[in-house]
């Protein structure tokens, strides 16, 4: 249940993790793209009021993973809220999706199925805007059978067919998960530079400016290391609204802090971030 006292809770955690955005982005190699890092906050099984308060703090990016949950925040509340679709989306959940106020972003296109979907209902609902939509191609970066999105083989033609054949649709990015868990100590996060090297792969062939093609990749446990290395989208959850709520679950354990690298691994890190010139 909301308390008072929550509310000056989130201010500080919100306030906290701008800080270290920005911090963690000034430490960022100058050959990358100087695109200012988008701080997503990520509120899942947590109250509506929440999400408020943030949003009286000065925030606008938002992101759920469920269109339920979205309905749920007052727009009259929150009329400059910028919503960021994070779930999985099935087709037969798109047009509840795309009938979303204020809807931002959907970060989570994994085939050219789903693209053509939500390129057709979004012609559909919006006939009255000329306004396209952006969306990420999300990229199984781990291989995990348990995440969503492409084989990182296919995300050109992917792109490719997004480009050439949904109008309604506009191509911001690429996105990842990636593997829960990864210790820094051990070098850089594969996840990241397997997006890295996808974005490297699409500009090249596709011919776009890197500026122009953005990474979502990085939550609480690793953001600052992920815009170190390229990251121009966080989404970041339990660091800004404490731990999640899941029914009928244990407590869950507080977050593992990554350990800081070891001298021969931040040598290693110093070579392998900056993949892109």
């Amino acid at each position: 249940m909301w308390k008072v006292g929550m509310s000056e809770e989130v201010g500080k955690a919100l306030q906290a993790v701008v800080d270290r955005v920005n911090q963690a982005a000034a430490r960022r190699p100058k050959t990358l793209p100087a695109v200012p890092p988008r701080l997503v906050a990520v509120s899942k099984t947590k109250p509506p009021d929440m999400v408020i308060e943030a949003y009286r703090k000065g925030h606008r990016n938002f992101g759920e993973n469920y269109v339920s949950v979205i309905l749920s925040i007052i727009l009259e509340s929150c009329p400059d809220i910028e919503w960021h679709f994070i779930g999985h989306l099935q087709k037969n959940n798109v047009n509840k999706l795309l009938g979303v106020p204020n809807l931002f972003m959907v970060e989570t296109v994994d085939s050219v199925k789903l693209a053509d979907k939500v390129n057709s209902s979004w012609l559909r609902l919006r006939t009255a805007s000329t306004q396209t939509l952006k969306i990420m191609v999300q990229i199984n970066t781990s291989g995990e059978e348990s995440k969503h999105g492409l084989p990182p083989g296919e995300t050109v033609n992917t792109v490719k067919h997004i480009l050439s054949k949904c109008s309604a649709l506009h191509f911001s990015g690429l996105m990842t998960i990636g593997r829960y868990g990864y210790d820094l100590a051990d070098g850089p996060n594969p996840d990241f530079q397997a997006l890295l090297s996808r974005r490297q792969e699409v500009c090249a062939s596709l011919q776009l400016p890197l500026e122009d093609v953005e990474l979502s990749m990085g939550m609480s446990t690793d953001f600052e290391h992920a815009i170190e290395v390229g990251s121009t989208n966080v989404r970041v959850g339990s660091t800004i609204f404490g731990n999640r709520d899941y029914p009928n679950t244990p407590t869950p354990s507080p977050e593992r802090k990554s350990k800081v690298p070891t001298e021969e691994a931040a040598k290693k890190m110093e070579r392998l971030t900056v993949t892109e010139q």
